[in-house]
């Protein structure tokens, strides 16, 4: 592959891909059956913690 075929690839193929890879995984978290992983993500950070204080 030279130059060309790359820059041309990347000009129309490959924006085409990156638009749509960016909008799979803007919606991934939205898609149906995530409620349970994005709560259990959320409240991940708060594991372990002592109430106490």
């Amino acid at each position: 592959m030279d130059y060309e075929t790359l820059r041309h690839f990347a000009d129309s193929y490959g924006l085409a891909i990156m638009v749509v890879l960016f909008l799979a995984l803007c919606l991934w978290p939205f898609r149906p059956g995530a409620r349970e992983h994005n709560q259990k993500a959320a409240n991940s950070i708060f594991e372990g913690q002592d109430d106490g204080e």
